[in-house]
């Protein structure tokens, strides 16, 4: 097979599977780990597979469009050729159920509630791993109040108390919160509205703008990657930038609220991690919460990228779901 060959999802399985089965050089391959980035309010940990959950798992396809379809589809594919294999799924929504019951809630009719209209959050893979990696950095920190950004293609941000999630910028879907690539983050819903009444818009084609129009896309008409933005010399791509600066920069705000103060920031994924000049503006928009920013530190990429005397220290620090699916799909199968 020669490199660059287009597998598709069935044929990149099967070829895994035979790498597979020539690494593991007669061991015996256990279990399977999958990110699974809905579980609804029902799946706040990790869970074994069965034809049961996943059938109750395809129910939030609609609630992540972009997401939940891709991440159901291999489990699928993996049991109908090897349908003894364990299989667990996990949640990029379980994180955030320590989140309190108010910031959950929409302020809707409680039986809209009822049917499972509420706030979930999403990217909890990432900032459970980012909870557990932070206590070797910053003890303090990690015991006390973070705001992690998990800003990439999908961007997001977590408020951290003592190692657990009390507020998300993502709600019911993850396309609410941060400006993303192709994502519009949050919008007044009467835009909806108009869109219908006025553009004669009908559901498909308002989801297809928010969630692959939109964002960093939408607005500079160039590009949804912030590399190729930083690059360029268009003022849209530069709008573009100012847009997403400004929506971090008043997401902190809200969230250091919702958390009482603020001991630490973490950057965490593709924007966060690799992103100098992103970084250095975040960082200075937050001067008045105390971060006293390290120009130098920031550009060999930290970790700390604040001063020693910095009131709020400020953190890169690389992210990994994979690291976190493996633990949790040890953990599920060593109980089963």
């Amino acid at each position: 097979m020669g490199e660059g060959t287009q597998l598709g999802h069935d044929g990149a399985l099967d070829h895994l599977l035979g790498f597979l089965k020539d690494q593991l050089d007669g061991h015996r391959l256990l279990g399977v780990g999958h990110r699974v980035v809905h579980g609804g309010s029902e799946y706040s940990q990790p869970v074994r597979v069965d034809a049961a959950i996943l059938g109750r798992l395809e129910t939030f396809v609609p609630l992540a469009p972009l997401h939940q379809p891709h991440n159901l589809a291999p489990i699928r594919a993996l049991a109908a050729r090897l349908p003894d294999l364990p299989q667990v799924a996990c949640f990029d929504t379980a994180f955030h159920r320590t989140n309190p019951p108010l910031a959950q809630m929409f302020a809707l009719p409680p039986e809209y509630a009822e049917a499972g209209v509420r706030r979930y959050g999403f990217h909890g893979l990432s900032y459970e791993y980012i909870a557990a990696a932070l206590p070797a950095l910053d003890a303090k920190a990690a015991a006390g109040r973070t705001l992690v950004l998990h800003l990439g293609n999908g961007s997001s941000m977590c408020a951290i108390r003592d190692g657990h999630s009390v507020a998300s910028t993502m709600g019911f879907t993850a396309v609410e919160g941060l400006p993303m690539g192709t994502r519009c983050g949050s919008m007044d819903p009467g835009v909806m509205l108009y869109l219908m009444d006025e553009r004669r818009m009908d559901a498909r084609a308002i989801e297809k703008l928010i969630y692959q129009q939109s964002g960093l896309l939408g607005i500079s008409g160039i590009s949804s990657d912030m590399r190729t933005l930083l690059a360029s010399d268009e003022p849209r791509a530069r709008l573009a930038v100012d847009y997403f600066v400004y929506r971090i920069s008043r997401e902190l705000g809200s969230l250091a609220g919702a958390l009482g103060g603020l001991d630490a920031i973490v950057f965490t994924a593709g924007i966060g991690e690799k992103a100098v000049a992103i970084r250095e503006r975040v960082c200075r928009d937050a001067a008045w919460l105390g971060v006293e920013f390290d120009a130098q530190a920031n550009a060999a990429h930290g970790p700390r990228i604040s001063t020693a005397a910095s009131r709020v220290s400020a953190w890169v620090i690389p992210t990994n779901e994979e690291l976190m699916i493996a633990r949790h799909t040890r953990r599920v199968l060593a109980g089963w």
